[in-house]
């Protein structure tokens, strides 16, 4: 039993009883709950909306060879080799919707593979770098799918204008 002022706090109970608690379990539940709610915090810094990273009066059409397919948290990313007018191939990289919503939509971790020539039909990014955020992709066997965020502008192809 804790000695009453060493360790604990004090409290009357209205029913007449007095509860004693040791501060040591208080504390314990207080760092406990601290690190609960800033375990997500780098997940919800990393988190963006569609208008603070791309341009919806930019769009842009990438015919490439995948490199790379992520179906990760919190969005999908493909790494797509783009030959430019001048022939040198620019790589760029491309935000999906997130894993969930994917499969949704029929995705899964196989449905691009390295060297599969795709079309992407999405928005750049507001930094001028070789990155956007696709709405559409047009798959090597000619599918045209959907794979934009929620941020996609109405109006585009595969959404629906609500």
């Amino acid at each position: 039993m804790p000695i009453l002022g060493i360790g604990t706090t004090h409290e009357h109970i209205i029913d007449g009883r007095d509860k004693i608690t040791p501060v040591i379990a208080i504390l314990r539940a207080s760092v406990l709950a601290i690190v609960a709610l800033t375990s997500n915090a780098a997940a919800a810094a990393a988190h963006h909306s569609f208008a603070a990273e791309f341009d919806f009066q930019k769009p842009v059409t990438l015919k490439g060879a995948v490199v790379l397919w992520e179906m990760i948290n919190p969005h999908g990313w493909i790494t797509i080799d783009v030959r430019a007018e001048d022939g040198k191939t620019v790589r760029w990289m491309v935000e999906t919707s997130n894993p969930n919503g994917l499969m949704r939509l029929g995705w899964t971790k196989r449905s691009l593979k390295p060297g599969d020539e795709i079309t992407v039909e999405g928005y750049k990014a507001k930094d001028g770098s070789n990155t956007a955020n696709a709405a559409t992709v047009t798959l090597a066997d000619g599918r045209k799918v959907f794979a934009g965020s929620s941020g996609t502008p109405a109006g585009t192809p595969g959404t629906s204008d609500k």
